[in-house]
Formats: structure tokens, C-alpha cells, sequence
């Protein structure tokens, strides 16, 4: 989870500590659940066995692959973007920042398996900065990723030629200092950009990404 050095977030009379780290580290893996086997019929008695026809795909879980990932984390902005965030608050993925991109349970879940993905991080590790992670989905995993992220009080509308997903959160530390917190999702096709910040929210950064992506 994001903690703000030695800051509470208030809410509801609960403290929450968020701290800001970054770092180009993958986001934790683990190994996904194999599927059920199916089981065919049993011919009936002189009838001349057929191989079974291979069951067509359900057209819901088939998505176009627009997504294919860029090589570098530079690669991820458009070049007016790029400068921008070296002038606001540079380096890329310094090595001291472990943020995640999203504390949301549905996508830290997909991210968890290990899909093919990139991690881009800005800032040193202090009280502003911010994490991206841009990662290849499938169409069951966008569609719980949407339906996690509006039951997590996400506010969620179509976008970007997909579905953006954005919430913040404001708070005081504990020296008196108003921070704010959020997380800005992106869904298309088979691509999920994911954006977790710390007091350093850039004017059309999601944005951005996406019409780099996406082109």
C-alpha cells in the first residue's frame, strides 16, 4: 500500500499511513489457477465415433490486440509529455520508489499473475510522485476490472475509445501539509493503463499515454 512519509489520512475518525516509493520492479506474481477440464459424450452403442467439432470461443472473451507494449518506458509519451514530466519531477524509475499503480483488489489480483506489462515510476522517493503500469489483459479480466473498480467507489464513464476509471482521495499529514492521493484506470481492448499518484497528478497524463499507445 502507498504511504506518505509519516502522513495520516483522515477519514471517518481512522488514520491511514500512505507512503510514496517507486522503482522499475515488477508488480508481485504469482501463478494463475488452471482451468476446469471439459468432458465429451460417449458415442452411442454401433454408432461410428466422430471427433467432437472444437467449441468456438465465447465472442465476449475475443478482444482486439491494439495493445502491443512499447520497449522502453519513454516509449509509453509522447515527447511534449516526456519533457514535461523530466522538468516536474524527474527521474524515470528511480530505483528507490516500489509504489504500485493501483491498490484496487481485482487489479492488484490480474497484476499479481503476471501478465505481460511495463512499469514506469517518476519522482525519488519523498511526497510526490507516481507509478504507471501499462498491461496486456484479457476480455474476463477487463470485465472484472471494471466491475472491481466501480464497487471500489470508482467513477467510471466511456473514454478514450474505452472506459476510464478515475478516484482521489485529500488528507493532511502529520506536519499539517494537505497532500492529495488517486488512482486513474484506463480499459481498452486488450490493453489496461493504471495509474496510482501522490500529489503530483500532470494535466492530461492518462491521456496522453493512451494516444501514444493507441495512437
Amino acid at each position: 500500500m502507498m504511504r506518505i512519509r509519516r502522513a495520516l489520512v483522515a477519514a471517518a475518525g481512522a488514520a491511514v499511513v500512505v507512503a510514496v516509493v517507486s522503482g522499475c520492479v515488477p508488480e508481485p506474481g504469482s501463478t494463475p489457477s488452471p482451468s476446469t477440464p471439459t468432458s465429451s459424450a460417449t458415442p452411442s452403442d454401433g454408432a461410428t465415433p466422430v471427433s467432437p467439432a472444437p467449441t468456438p470461443s465465447p465472442i465476449e472473451t475475443m478482444l482486439p490486440d491494439t495493445l502491443q507494449l512499447p520497449e522502453g518506458c519513454e516509449d509509453i509519451y509522447s515527447a511534449g509529455m516526456l519533457q514535461s514530466l523530466n522538468e516536474q519531477n524527474p527521474p524515470l524509475n528511480d530505483p528507490g520508489v516500489t509504489m504500485y499503480s493501483t491498490e484496487n483488489a481485482v487489479g492488484l489480483e490480474i497484476l499479481a499473475a503476471s501478465p505481460p506489462s511495463i512499469r514506469c515510476s517518476w519522482g525519488v522517493p519523498s511526497e510526490s510522485g507516481l507509478a504507471t503500469t501499462v498491461t496486456v489483459i484479457d476480455a474476463t479480466q477487463a470485465a472484472a476490472l471494471r466491475t472491481g473498480l466501480v464497487e471500489s467507489g470508482f467513477g467510471c464513464e466511456d473514454a478514450l475509445g474505452g472506459t476510464i476509471c478515475r478516484i482521489e482521495q485529500r488528507g493532511v499529514s502529520l506536519d499539517d501539509v494537505p497532500y492529495t492521493r488517486g488512482e486513474v484506470h484506463v480499459v481498452r481492448d486488450n490493453g489496461w493503463v493504471a495509474t496510482a499518484y501522490v500529489n503530483f497528478a500532470p494535466e492530461g497524463y492518462s491521456e496522453d499515454v493512451v494516444q501514444t499507445l493507441w495512437g
